[in-house]
């Protein structure tokens, strides 16, 4: 994998392991892309109803409209993507995790819109999402509110108490006009899998990975000292 001169035997055969294990790897993230693209049409879901503020952040707050989840497809062929983000009810204050996502989004969405719909929903009023975007130049991003709703309690991305979860839901549109679930992926895989299960989203972490010490135990946070 490389050119360097006086690289020891050891060396390059742990390098050939770890080459071998990596394509491995891609293969099986292959397997699991397909089982997720051959999944049938999913259950009929409600309509369920949205705020949104002006697509310009820096033009205020107001005016509100309400704006169905149907309504969201640009096309009748694209499917929706749809970011839970932990801000609202029990979530009082923006998730650092989610916000570093975001942040994410925000960089590749004019990619990503040339394939499918993206939009942001968090539990937290207007004012307040709009508040944080404006704060981190969330400027190509559509942000909605569903805190009046049942969208993420019945997506999962919110309990009875109001607390809340990160989550990436995707959506189609039937050719009846119904909105049709087709895959959600939650943090928490199983009982002893509670933060992994959509890294996949974050080429934060992959970075990580790549480095001797790996990710250890760190988190992101909304604001780092110089």
């Amino acid at each position: 994998m490389t050119r360097l001169a006086n690289e020891s035997t050891e060396c390059r055969a742990a390098r050939e392991e770890l080459r071998l294990a990596e394509i491995d790897l891609m293969r099986q993230r292959e397997r699991v892309a397909e089982l997720r693209r051959r999944m049938p049409p999913g259950t009929v879901v409600e309509d369920y109803v949205f705020e949104e503020g002006p697509a310009d952040l820096a033009a205020g707050d107001e005016p509100v409209r309400q704006v169905r989840l149907s309504e969201l497809f640009s096309g009748p062929d694209r499917p929706l993507i749809v970011y839970h983000f932990m801000y609202g009810k029990a979530q009082h204050s923006p998730c650092p995790m989610c916000t570093m996502w975001i942040d994410g989004f925000n960089a590749v969405v004019d990619h990503v819109a040339q394939n499918a719909d993206f939009v942001v929903v968090a539990a937290a009023g207007l004012p307040a999402l709009r508040f944080h975007a404006r704060a981190r130049g969330w400027t190509r991003l559509r942000l909605l509110s569903a805190g009046t709703g049942t969208f993420k309690y019945d997506l999962a991305s919110e309990d009875e108490a109001g607390a809340q979860d990160s989550s990436i839901s995707v959506f189609i549109l039937a050719a009846d006009g119904a909105v049709r679930h087709f895959y959600t992926g939650h943090p928490w895989m199983s009982s002893d899998i509670r933060e992994r299960g959509i890294d996949l989203c974050s080429p934060v972490w992959h970075l990580l990975d790549l480095t001797p010490a790996g990710r250890g135990d760190w988190y992101p946070e909304l604001r780092y000292e110089p």
